[in-house]
């Protein structure tokens, strides 16, 4: 009798084990798929988020170009058969082609710079072979040194406030963020922009890094008009 109590003793105490591991495993369970269910909840939500963010800015983005034609077209009707009215329109045109409020197309080159292909592991600073804002920072210097009338770098116009900052291995520019390659865009006259290409200059510095670093010259190059607001808290005009 005592044999069969402990028995019984040592199967009821397997079954209470075996019961409570399930349950454990069961607990453990529902609690990753309530976390992974929580977590594709929350993503889809960000998801929605940033659609519904990007729906609203390009319906201000059509607003506005909206608005900006309907202003062009009053300033045309009111400076007709008015020579003074027309030269101060001609005046604010150049005026927004030189402040980068305008697209504008025409002769120049295309700058295209990409990180190296090279194995990190074989550099002696892995640094080397990444593009960095310093680099984009000196290449639209030398631009602007030959004689660039408008740049851009993926589609972000640069302006009297652009700030181009590295962040990992992107790069802010005009407050958006983007990757490599970065392409970079000059109008001009082609053949003074294209120094960029002599011995000794930034892009065969780059190369010597491996970074990609290539220039095309183009007769037709357009490059999109500042799509922020540029406000001076500062600087006055003289009276």
């Amino acid at each position: 009798m005592t044999t069969n109590k402990k028995v019984i003793s040592i199967v009821l105490g397997i079954m209470c084990f075996a019961l409570t591991a399930g349950i454990c495993i069961q607990v453990r369970t529902t609690s990753q798929s309530d976390s992974t269910v929580s977590q594709n909840y929350e993503e889809n939500n960000l998801r929605a988020e940033v659609l519904r963010t990007k729906e609203r800015y390009e319906n201000r983005l059509k607003d506005l170009e909206t608005a900006e034609a309907e202003l062009e077209k009053q300033r045309q009707e009111s400076t007709q058969n008015n020579e003074d009215l027309e030269s101060k329109e001609e005046q604010i045109v150049q005026g927004n082609k030189m402040i980068g409020l305008t697209e504008v197309t025409g002769p120049g080159v295309i700058v295209t710079l990409s990180d190296s292909n090279q194995d990190s592991s074989t550099a002696l600073n892995p640094s080397d072979l990444v593009v960095h804002d310093g680099d984009v920072l000196s290449v639209i210097n030398e631009l602007k040194n030959a004689g660039a009338e408008a740049i851009s770098i993926n589609d972000q116009r640069i302006v009297p406030t652009t700030s181009i900052s590295c962040g990992g291995n992107i790069i802010d520019i005009n407050g958006e963020k983007v990757g490599a390659p970065f392409v970079i865009k000059a109008i001009g006259l082609p053949e003074q922009l294209a120094a960029l290409e002599r011995p000794g200059g930034y892009l065969e510095r780059l190369r010597s890094y491996s970074i990609g670093a290539v220039l095309e010259k183009s007769n037709n190059i357009t490059i999109p008009k500042y799509n922020g607001v540029i406000t001076y808290k500062y600087a006055k005009t003289v009276e």
